[in-house]
């Protein structure tokens, strides 16, 4: 941030501001960035592809996220089942999978499924903090995936500058040609910031759903200005916005990170989820809705869906792919978001882009 932007946000920019977006709703709404439409490059079957930030790369706008396969997150699953979820993907035109060690099973189960098949896919998984070093977990990384180098690799989280090193390290790992293209997994505007004037960083994941709008919406003008991929994770809030869960549920598979879920934390989320339910009508089922909202924004490149079972890929993929939200639809989820008081209101998303 720059001296003179610090200076008026602490000598009582923001005050003014936030003063100006309760009194003023209306124009609040009425400044909001347009959506615009999201460019298509190519189609496979029904499924759109976009581009890849500027990697050269086509991508399919909905990616298999692996977390789930990995049977320790989210419930224990087949292997055979896992197996059969990836081939529908395929067959659906899904050509992105997303991993990591720490997934569990999951790079394993990948091996076995890209044996033969490696060409068809670009495969993304991350650096998690292992004991050793990036280089280390990447090649005993690229030993279970049974192949030579991955697409894209991430450091799963954004290092502070006493890390800086991880960067060096990532960049060497592209050069030696084990990674094509290189990232990070961010979880706040402050990380998305940090990133983005980084040349070496190819794109970076965020999460954005319909009860997260930040902070993909705190900086969208930015990430759309640095060109850089960007993918979009847990856009189901870890299923909930399905819309399949009561107030009552209850997670009770110890390997399900649910089950940590306190029975007030979830029967807000579902009551949050209740309010939405007027998406609907223009999408079908809540499901659809969910994944249509982050589709609708042309500075993602790819959705990542966690898929266990070849019924939720044709569900995900099959149903899914070349939703959009309305621009009504989307100017009133955005309204119910402020009242919800989930992220930041628009008005202080635009100056957060503008001064981040």
């Amino acid at each position: 941030m720059k001296t003179f932007d610090r200076r008026w946000l602490l000598g009582g920019g923001l005050a003014a501001a936030a003063a100006a977006a309760v009194g003023l709703s209306q124009m609040n709404r009425k400044s909001k960035i347009e959506v615009g439409t999201p460019r298509v490059v190519r189609r496979v079957g029904d499924m759109p592809y976009r581009e890849f930030g500027k990697t050269g790369l086509a991508v399919s706008e909905l990616s298999f996220g692996a977390w789930a396969i990995g049977g320790e997150s989210y419930g224990a699953v087949e292997r055979s089942d896992s197996l059969s979820a990836l081939a529908r993907a395929e067959e659906l035109g899904c050509n992105f999978v997303d991993t990591a060690s720490v997934y569990g099973d999951s790079e394993s189960v990948l091996g076995e499924f890209l044996e033969g098949r490696r060409d068809r896919w670009l495969l993304s998984t991350k650096y998690s903090r292992q004991e050793v070093s990036m280089t280390e977990t990447l090649e005993a990384q690229l030993r279970r995936l049974r192949t030579d180098y991955v697409d894209f690799y991430m450091i799963h989280w954004v290092p502070s500058p006493k890390d800086a090193a991880l960067f060096v390290e990532l960049s060497a790992l592209k050069r030696a040609g084990k990674a094509r293209f290189v990232g990070v997994s961010a979880y706040s505007a402050n990380d998305v910031a940090r990133v983005l004037d980084r040349p070496d960083i190819d794109g970076l994941m965020i999460p954005f759903s319909l009860l997260d709008p930040d902070p993909f919406l705190a900086t969208r003008e930015r990430l759309a200005a640095s060109g850089k991929a960007v993918l979009i994770r847990s856009v189901l809030k870890e299923g909930f916005l399905t819309g399949k869960y009561k107030r009552d549920a209850r997670f009770t598979d110890p390997n399900d990170q649910r089950s940590r879920m306190s029975a007030s934390d979830i029967a807000t989320t579902v009551d949050r989820v209740e309010r939405l339910r007027f998406l609907e009508a223009g999408q079908g089922t809540l499901l659809q809705a969910a994944i249509a909202y982050p589709l609708s924004y042309p500075e993602v490149s790819t959705t990542v869906l966690g898929v266990k079972t070849a019924k939720q890929a044709d569900m995900n993929f099959g149903g899914c792919a070349g939703r959009r939200l309305s621009a009504s639809d989307i100017d009133r989820v955005e309204g119910l978001q402020e009242t919800l008081g989930l992220g930041e209101p628009t008005l202080w998303r635009r100056l957060l882009n503008r001064f981040s």
